[in-house]
């Protein structure tokens, strides 16, 4: 959603954050958010997963099933009923969206969200505070989900900006349980 001018080549390499958890997805379907051009629907499609990606722009992705919908526009989100092994939204934040999202994961099923936080005015857009996270927001915003990661703060790379990254699963990972 959000490129720089002079980084055109950048923004057609996965994400540095999806590419660091990638491997923690084992199947699909992956469901891409606010896919743009499919950056990251072409990145797990070529290691032969199933992929829906979903923009308000219409987009031709080989080996990936588009569905085309205004996620901001008030409508129904499009995927009611179904479940994904994985989802991954990047540079893209509408919080309305927040419970559908951790609604659509499948158990055991892993997020990988990165967007733009407070402060990134100071390097360029976003920079509508509607359009940024507060501190900590990402690591509150989907309660269901247990924290693999989380980072917060200044990127130099692929331009200078303040994000925040999640990756988080569904379901149990090895935590302890104590009875009562």
């Amino acid at each position: 959603m959000a490129s720089g001018a002079g980084h055109h080549e950048l923004s057609l390499a996965p994400s540095h954050w999806v590419r660091r958890w990638a491997d923690l997805v084992a199947r699909g379907p992956v469901l891409d958010v606010a896919s743009g051009a499919g950056r990251h629907s072409l990145f797990f499609a070529e290691r032969g997963l199933e992929v829906v990606s979903v923009d308000r722009e219409p987009q031709s992705i080989p080996g990936v099933r588009f569905v085309q919908a205004d996620l901001e526009g008030g409508g129904a989100w499009p995927f009611a009923g179904q479940r994904f092994a994985a989802i991954v939204v990047t540079n893209y934040l509408h919080r309305p969206l927040f419970p559908a999202i951790e609604g659509a994961l499948a158990e055991e099923g892993l997020l990988i969200y990165e967007t733009f936080m407070a402060g990134n005015e100071r390097y360029g857009r976003p920079s509508n505070p509607a359009f940024l996270l507060r501190e900590g927001e990402l690591l509150q915003a989907f309660p269901g989900l247990e924290p693999i990661a989380f980072e917060q703060g200044y990127l130099e790379r692929p331009k200078p900006a303040m994000v925040q990254r999640l990756c988080a699963r569904r379901g149990h990972i090895g935590r302890v349980r104590i009875a009562p």
